[in-house]
């Protein structure tokens, strides 16, 4: 119960990333907002959301994390009703950073409280596979969702549906979600939850701003990315002096948790630029609606919960490194294979690498997630959870910046230099194919069609292109994940750690290990079908 509770608010958490995408021509037309106010609007959510996941997930550690995980809700719920509500940009804008922040305090504490409520490293794999699933349903659904409601309702409609839910899942999670928390020694330290907060807002402004187009030299880019590693570093520095860090940096001394966040980085860098490209290739050079759109790409989501399903059984039988590494080397296999994607629909091969290129990732996804919550101690599953989530938004950020230059170096070249098209027409063009299919039908005649044969034809080039730096960027995710453990390793046992997870002691209302409030009863026993063992070489009976 508390899996499906946990599942169903990170559902909505990973929708509302995504489902305002396919509202935009119409919010557009409604509210009439600038070229900076829809910027804002659209990335005020991810932005606040990616700066806030280290405070809000240390916090937890030391509150509550059911606690935060409730404000959560309840935040989620007001902010998606003035989003929903809104006459003028400037109020959307506020409506979807608070968003953010709602966002912000529920994802680090879904994963943070799967830890708590599931010791045992089976069950919790078992756990984490059905949430990963749950994320990329979530981002996966929410383009076709939002087609769905914009064709038939309003812009405001992608808004309204969290409300039910969350008035509905409030209560529910209070009912049966346990408070669970970490270590609460010493003083939260403030300033260090705003430096973190402050370093990686300007990280991740600066890289949506080079996926953007600008610059690396640019003002805007430049200073947001100095000012936000300078802060990181500060930070990192704060940590290592204080006696009670936010997150203990001794984390990152541990090859599997540095080389999980790594993998997260790099197979979200992956997904979420060609979940970009593809989105363009599909409306653009095929023709579909953004319903159709988002119809073509459901098989990339079942393959994602399929590989979250079976990832706990896969996982006990590969382990961790060559799960994560033939992961990654399925899904270069998988971008690979879409290379042969040209200027005609050819549906059965866009399935079969949607289907590999989920069932790929997910597979990558899951498994470092799992290794980098394993390797953390239970005191300290907020930030770690944070550590993840976080890194998950810079890699989305960073695939954008990154394969989306990539693309825009491969096209633009073919736009340029076209006998009978003006070269005013052809610098706008390069811009984007969107932009190219407008130029083109402002020029008409001949040389309209030509400008419109050339930008399709050098988009499918630069979408070449781009799979083949995808492909290997995820090979170097494959090399990188042979510095996780071969097997699938379970904590050392205490001598003298009895087969039972005791009750609460003298004037303690939560078990030491788990940081869950324990029942006011005595030891628990032994789940039925598990028999004590005599533990080999530290392994804890039952993994």
């Amino acid at each position: 119960m508390v899996l499906l509770v946990l599942c169903v608010s990170l559902l909505l958490v990973a929708l509302d990333s995504t489902v305002l995408h396919v509202a935009v021509p119409s919010l557009t037309e409604d509210l009439r907002p600038s070229s900076t106010a829809l910027l804002w609007i659209v990335d005020a959510y991810p932005l606040i959301c990616a700066s806030l996941l280290i405070l809000f997930g240390t916090l937890g550690d030391r509150i509550g994390r059911r606690r935060v995980l409730l404000l959560g809700y309840a935040l989620f719920g007001i902010a998606s009703a003035v989003a929903a509500l809104a006459t003028v940009p400037a109020v959307l804008i506020a409506a979807r950073a608070l968003l953010g922040v709602g966002g912000a305090m529920i994802m680090p504490a879904t994963l943070s409280l799967l830890r708590a409520v599931f010791p045992d490293r089976r069950e919790r794999a078992t756990a984490i596979g059905v949430w990963t699933a749950v994320a990329a349903v979530g981002a996966a659904t929410g383009p076709v969702l939002g087609g769905f409601l914009v064709e038939h309702y309003w812009w405001g409609s992608v808004f309204l549906i969290n409300i039910p839910l969350m008035a509905l899942i409030l209560p529910v999670g209070r009912l049966l979600l346990p408070e669970s928390r970490g270590g609460s020694d010493g003083p939260w330290d403030v300033l260090g939850a705003l430096m973190a907060a402050a370093g990686v807002l300007g990280a991740v402004l600066g890289v949506k701003r080079l996926g953007a187009g600008d610059t690396l030299f640019e003002l805007p880019t430049a200073g947001p990315l100095l000012a936000g590693a300078a802060l990181l570093v500060l930070f990192v520095r704060r940590q290592k002096r204080r006696a009670h860090p936010l997150i203990d940096m001794r984390l990152f001394g541990r090859a599997a948790f540095t080389t999980s966040v790594g993998c997260i980085v790099l197979a979200m860098l992956a997904l979420v630029g060609l979940e970009l490209i593809a989105v363009q290739y599909l409306q653009l050079v095929l023709g579909l609606s953004p319903l159709a759109t988002g119809l073509r790409l459901l098989p990339l989501t079942f393959a994602a919960m399929a590989a979250g399903a079976t990832g706990s059984y896969t996982l006990r039988q590969l382990g961790p490194r060559r799960m994560v590494g033939w992961g990654f080397v399925l899904t270069a296999g998988a971008v690979l294979l879409l290379v042969l994607m040209g200027q005609d629909d050819r549906p059965v091969l866009l399935t079969a690498g949607f289907v590999l290129l989920g069932f790929g990732l997910q597979t990558t996804l899951f498994s470092a997630y799992e290794s980098m919550l394993s390797e953390a101690p239970a005191q300290s599953a907020g930030g770690a959870a944070a550590i993840g989530e976080t890194s998950y938004q810079l890699g989305a950020g960073m695939g954008i910046a990154l394969l989306g230059s990539v693309m825009n170096a491969a096209y633009a070249p073919g736009v340029t230099g076209l006998t009978g098209v003006p070269d005013s027409a052809a610098r706008a063009a390069a811009n984007s194919l969107g932009e190219a299919y407008q130029v083109a039908a402002r020029l008409g005649g001949t040389a309209g069609e030509t400008l419109h044969r050339a930008a399709r034809h050098a988009f499918v080039h630069g979408l070449h292109v781009t799979l083949v730096v995808s492909a290997g960027l995820l090979l170097l995710g494959a090399l990188m994940a042979l510095r996780l453990p071969r097997v699938m390793e379970c904590p050392p046992v205490e001598a003298g750690e009895p087969d039972t997870v005791p009750g609460p002691g003298p004037g303690s209302g939560s078990d030491q290990r788990t940081g869950l409030e324990a029942p006011a009863a005595g030891p628990l026993p032994i789940p039925a079908g598990r028999t004590p063992v005599e533990p080999a070489a530290g392994v804890r009976p039952g993994c």
